[in-house]
């Protein structure tokens, strides 16, 4: 089964984003291919380096535990509208286009957005 999960709202500040990723996270594994899509505010989610205050969740770790085992692409508008150069990004997102998560969802059996 291969689920896409797309995130919209930024990293901190709202909680859509962590729950998303909790999610993603929990449905890693046995036959589930996971596919995050980060948009709009999401891609900064991907942004490498995050410092958290102790004990606050952290987006690039969750991000980073996704990727072992799943796919993390960002839209490329989205980045360059918020000045995210790639190289500021985690290892293993990638970047990516409309065209392609056109094609995710319809090969995906679930699309789940936050």
């Amino acid at each position: 089964m291969h689920i896409l999960i797309i995130l919209n709202d930024p990293p901190y500040g709202t909680e859509r984003s962590f729950n998303g990723l909790r999610l993603a996270r929990a449905l890693v594994g046995g036959d589930t291919q996971i596919s995050v899509f980060l948009m709009a505010d999401a891609v900064i989610c991907a942004k490498a380096g995050q410092k958290v205050p102790q004990g606050f969740y952290n987006l690039e770790l969750m991000l980073k535990s996704v990727i072992r085992k799943g796919k993390v692409l960002m839209c490329g508008t989205c980045m360059e509208a918020r000045g995210l150069r790639d190289e500021e990004t985690l290892e293993g997102a990638k970047r990516s286009t409309m065209k392609e998560l056109a094609e995710l969802t319809r090969n995906a059996d679930k699309v789940l957005i936050f």
